[in-house]
């Protein structure tokens, strides 16, 4: 299969998977202007809440309708019919200042992504996908299971590792984390890995000694390697709508977050959160996935999800 045909294949599957949040903005936005012409004040407030239920969050729908606000006052929008295309640009204006994919740099080996998150995220099987979609580059992938706090969380990496061809570094259930990111980062320089991912446990946010082995366990691999972690990244679940942009938030006070990973696209109503995430956290967001499969995890695309988002 080609580039072309897997991109068309993963837009098709964004579409679907966007489906319920585009039948909670677009599809009621349509409805509530049919056979509407003018836009007046109630008109506009109707708007507003229907953002708001969304989950764009209250200081991003406050943008944006300041926004609207101000091409009505000005006369520059004045039909209904035309409200759609607006909005849906200055949702992509927001979205594309955070469209940053995340390039490997080839001098720097390994190139360590750290990946945390709480509980339920996806985070072990987005990790699994990233090494699929680093691994399809050409690149040598090793992963770390350092969420020692459950034996099932290495049993899953050791699976999918199997599955997708990548070398796992493990200690036993219980097991220092930062010893498991120490081991691993020493195999992965010795053995020449392109891109060494190390699995987090699956902290509670709320959790201040969970959060403090992060540190720790960031602290260790800093010291190991100059620069590194090269790419901290923080899985976020689509599903659990404003709570992702608090979870951002708590974990950005903790660590210094560099990217993140919005999952569970396609279970959702709340998709527009990536909206207000973008917009408050101003973090870029380099991986969306949208199904279990292994291919159902793609780099961001601000275009590719405004389309999807308001294409019928």
């Amino acid at each position: 299969m080609s580039k072309e045909e897997k991109k068309g294949g993963f837009f098709k599957r964004l579409k679907a998977g966007l489906a319920k949040t585009h039948q909670a903005v677009t599809r009621k936005i349509d409805e509530l202007a049919l056979g509407k012409r003018e836009i007046d004040e109630e008109f506009l407030n109707s708007i507003e809440e229907i953002l708001i239920t969304s989950d764009l969050g209250v200081a991003t729908v406050d943008k944006l309708m300041e926004s609207i606000r101000w091409k009505v006052g000005r006369k520059e929008l004045s039909d209904t019919d035309k409200l759609h295309d607006v909005l849906k640009n200055e949702i992509y204006s927001i979205l594309a200042a955070r469209e940053q994919p995340l390039h490997i740099k080839p001098a720097t080996k390994p190139f360590v992504i750290l990946t945390v998150g709480v509980n339920g995220t996806g985070k072990t099987t987005t990790i699994a996908k990233i090494a699929h979609i680093f691994k399809d580059q050409g690149l040598n992938v090793m992963l770390a299971a350092a969420d020692t706090f459950r034996a099932a969380a290495i049993e899953q990496l050791e699976i999918w590792g199997d599955r997708i061809g990548c070398k796992v570094i493990k200690h036993q259930h219980g097991a220092d984390p930062s010893a498991v990111a120490f081991d691993a980062l020493k195999s992965a320089r010795a053995k020449d890995v392109d891109v060494l991912i190390i699995d987090t446990a699956g902290r509670l946010h709320t959790k201040a000694p969970l959060m403090e082995e992060i540190k720790k366990v960031n602290r260790t691999i800093s010291k190991q390697m100059e620069g590194a972690p090269h790419e901290t990244l923080l899985v976020l679940d689509a599903t659990t709508g404003q709570n992702a942009i608090s979870q951002a938030t708590l974990f950005s006070e903790t660590i210094d977050i560099t990217g993140i990973a919005l999952t569970k696209l396609d279970g959702t109503a709340k998709g527009g959160v990536i909206v207000g995430l973008t917009d408050t956290m101003q973090l870029p967001v380099r991986f969306v996935g949208v199904g279990e499969k292994i291919d159902d995890l793609r780099e961001f695309n601000a275009r590719d999800f405004v389309e999807a988002l308001f294409e019928d």
